[in-house]
Formats: structure tokens, sequence, C-alpha cells
């Protein structure tokens, strides 16, 4: 009996693995290695053809271009992801308790998730010009117009791009918390006499921090996308409020820039690295 439980489970176990085995190689060969080769390329120099040290690196972080474009990329994110997780979750909770429109409404706020990059552009061309849609109004309203795509105003236009593109999609991900919360709670709650406020607080949030958790990291990773309608829009060198490290990253990949690409490439995974550890930690310890 014991060996054939045994063979039973070796089977399992090795069923599993041949389960897990494609998707495991397909990331190490695609992922795991070229990251790898990058951080290699990192201390080489342009060629690959000799070793240069921490050169790269000091290069890299004394370039102004890459600091502004840091600057920049660093100033979207804190700005965009607490308005955004913000936002989605009243959004949310709205939809949870208007029941006759939460068909309608997600329809309304999912359009922008599929909605494709050219389409995007198309729609900032038509407003953001500076003979666009929004200039019309401003001219017949107050009488003056604003140049969105060539003053710091650009750099708004891409947090309103943004939050357009995914608000729907984090305020589906709360609903989804939202839902499995149990009714018993509340109802339990309201019998003891707590208001919605009270239940919203102690009930709610509480509830939602694991989907925090995922929303944020979500929403960190799609913030690094926002690039395509900012490079379609506006070119390899847009207004300087506007200019992402995509945008440098692209521009040194044109000049085949290897060694910088490589070095900057290695600092902002370690960054990014480091940024969801800290948000691991600080749920891990809410919990």
């Amino acid at each position: 009996m014991r060996w054939r439980k045994s063979k039973r489970r070796w089977k399992r176990s090795l069923t599993g693995i041949c389960f897990l085995l494609p998707g495991f190689a397909g990331t190490v060969c695609f992922t795991l290695v070229p990251f790898f080769r990058t951080v290699v390329r990192s201390f080489q120099n342009a060629l690959g053809t000799a070793f240069v040290g921490v050169e790269n690196y000091r290069t890299v972080l004394g370039n102004t271009a890459f600091r502004m474009a840091a600057g920049n990329t660093l100033r979207f994110t804190c700005f965009c992801i607490p308005l955004l997780i913000a936002g989605s979750l009243v959004l949310a909770v709205i939809l949870q308790y208007q029941k006759q429109a939460k068909n309608w409404m997600k329809s309304m706020l999912l359009v922008p998730t599929a909605v494709p990059a050219a389409s995007v552009v198309l729609v900032w061309k038509l407003l953001f010009h500076s003979n666009g849609l929004l200039n019309h109004v401003l001219l017949a309203t107050v009488g003056t117009k604003v140049e969105w795509m060539t003053t710091s105003a650009s750099f708004w236009v891409l947090v309103l791009s943004y939050l357009w593109k995914n608000l729907g999609y984090d305020m589906i991900l709360w609903m989804a918390g939202l839902a499995g919360i149990p009714e018993e709670i509340y109802e339990a709650a309201r019998m003891d006499g707590a208001g919605e406020r009270a239940c919203f607080f102690r009930i709610t949030l509480p509830n939602l921090l694991p989907s925090l958790y995922t929303i944020s990291v979500l929403s960190f990773l799609n913030s690094f996308k926002v690039f395509r309608e900012a490079w379609l829009v506006a070119g390899d060198y847009p207004q300087q409020d506007m200019y992402l490290l995509q945008h440098l990253y692209n521009n040194w990949f044109r000049d085949l820039a290897f060694d910088k690409i490589s070095a900057a490439a290695v600092l902002t995974a370690l960054v990014v690295f480091v940024l969801i550890l800290l948000l691991q930690w600080a749920w891990e310890r809410e919990m």
C-alpha cells in the first residue's frame, strides 16, 4: 500500500512539473536569460568587447536627460497611482450600491481599456491641439487658449490619459474584492448600530487589503505603458515635462548606445523590485 501511495504521489508530482515546465522554460528563455545578459552588458562597452566596470552607471547617473526622465517618471507615478487607486475604489463602491446603473457604467468605463493607442492619439489631437476642441471652447469663454502639448500642461494631459485608460480596469478589480466580502458581516454590523461610514472603514477597507496590493502593483506596471500614446502624439523629443524614461531608452536604442541602455535598465529594474518589495512588506504588516 505504501508503495502504491508513493507511486501515485510521484505521478501527481510529475504531472504538475510537466504542466509548469513550458511556462517556466518560456520565462527562463525570454525573461531571465535576456535580463542576465543585460546585467552583463551593463559592465561592458557599447560593443560588448571590453569590461568597463561601473563606468556605465556613472555615465547614466550623471546624464542630464536620464535625471530629467527619471524625475518625470517618478513624479508621474507618485501622482497618478494614488489618484487612480482612490478614484477607482470610489467608483467601485458607488457601483456596488447602484445596482441599476452597474452594467452600463461598467461598460462605459471599460471602453478606454480596449481602445487602441492609435485611436487615443486621434482623440488627443482633436482635443489638445493648439487649434483643437478645448482651445476653441477656451477662446469662446475666456478669450485665451492653452498650448497643451508644448508647455508644462503636457504633463497633465499625460496624467489624464493614464487615468482615463486604467480607471475602469482597476474599478473591476476593486469590485471583485468587494464581491468577496460576505453580506452577513454588514448585516450584523448594522444590527449593532453601525452606520455606512463605520461599515466602510471598519469592514470594507480592512477586507480589501489583499486587493490593494495586487491593484497597486498592476497600476504601477501599467504606468509604464503610457509611453505609447506619448510617443505617438509627440515623437522622440516631447515637451520636457512629458519626457519619460521610455523616451530616453528609445533614443539611446536608436543611437545603439547599448552600454547606457543596459545600465539604465538594470537601475530601473532594481528600483521597481525594491518598490514592489516595500509594497509587499507594508501589506504583510497590515495583514
